[in-house]
């Protein structure tokens, strides 16, 4: 059903108009919903360490996971131990919450947990209750807390709002669920600390670029090659993310004749979903890549990427560390 209705969220349509009355109580009952938490009408959790919450407005993808990577990187190298929380979407673990490892299986706790636990450097736990999630980072001595994708999770009490945008799909057709994509209202935006958006801000934003960094093969991380390595070839791109267009066109502003492959957001990767009855190369996401590890094939490559924000990113993160629980810019 979503799939269906997402061609209508990035326009007004007949369809879109028609939900318009679910929207608007859509939008009404996360601004009741917040204002309970605001107002501690609903119990809201404070931890003794501050909470850093990367999120968006809108369903789909906007670049989230990279940039909690460089920010875990960030602090790590300004002396703070960060620790990640993240829901585990669609994961079917038996029990919660999880420490994810680089090994976990991405079908038991979902796609992201297991990307993070191999590039952010930090320890990852899943689970749907951020509160115990985060507690169990405090007793491995994380003194930072990133809550991935929790601007909606209200139960665990944050200390920094880092808003992510889609620079070129932005807020759609500026409708609540189901008529568009925005999980609350698009004012939501000026209640956070800072706007990032991948790819052209606008007033009152910083800017963000994921730049590639080079091919893998899928069946073994450690066999790389430059970005240049497929240039002028055609190639197979395979893409389950929130938008696979973003993914196509980098690849083709490397150079590569790309014959897209589009799969819902956390598609559940078979073989067949790689094999199109040639030995083109075929390229996935990072994302993707966690799930079908197992069953690659030599001619399978991934693209890694690394998020580049603005570099007031950083100074503006660090002096509100150092502004909301006081002393120095360095744990």
């Amino acid at each position: 059903m979503s799939q269906a209705l997402e061609r209508h969220w990035y326009r007004l349509t007949p369809v879109s108009l028609l939900l318009a009355p679910l929207s608007l109580l859509f939008c009404l009952l996360a601004v009741l919903r917040r204002q309970l938490y605001r107002y501690r009408l609903l119990p809201a959790v404070q931890l003794p360490v501050p909470v850093i919450v990367v999120g968006n407005i809108t369903v789909g993808g906007t670049g989230k996971t990279p940039l909690v990577i460089w920010l875990a990187e960030l602090l790590r190298a300004h002396g703070y131990r960060p620790g990640i929380v993240t829901r585990g979407y669609r994961g079917r673990s038996r029990h919660w919450p999880r420490e994810v490892s680089a090994d976990t299986p991405a079908d038991e706790v979902g796609d992201e947990p297991v990307l993070l636990a191999r590039r952010a450097g930090a320890p990852v736990v899943a689970g749907p209750d951020r509160v115990t999630d985060a507690r169990r980072l405090l007793a491995q001595g994380c003194n930072v807390i990133i809550s991935d994708d929790g601007l909606q999770h209200y139960r665990l009490r944050r200390d920094i709002e880092i808003a992510v945008l889609d620079g070129s799909r932005r807020l759609g057709n500026g409708l609540c669920l189901p008529a568009g994509p925005l999980r609350e209202p698009a004012a939501r935006l000026g209640q956070v600390d800072l706007r990032v958006t991948n790819g052209a801000p606008q007033a009152g934003e910083l800017g963000m670029q994921l730049d590639p960094q080079r091919f893998c093969r899928l069946t073994d991380s450690a066999m790389c090659a430059g970005t240049d390595v497929f240039a002028g070839r055609p190639v197979h791109a395979v893409a389950g993310i929130g938008n696979p267009q973003r993914f196509f066109a980098t690849l083709r502003d490397l150079g590569l004749e790309v014959v897209p492959h589009a799969f819902p957001d956390h598609h559940g990767f078979g073989p067949q979903d790689l094999e199109f009855g040639d030995d083109m190369p075929v390229i996935v996401t990072e994302k993707d890549a966690v799930k079908c590890r197992r069953f690659g094939r030599p001619h399978h490559w991934v693209l890694a990427v690394a998020a580049r924000p603005d570099p007031r990113l950083a100074t503006e993160i660090l002096k509100l560390l150092k502004e909301r629980f006081g002393g120095q810019e360095t744990a």
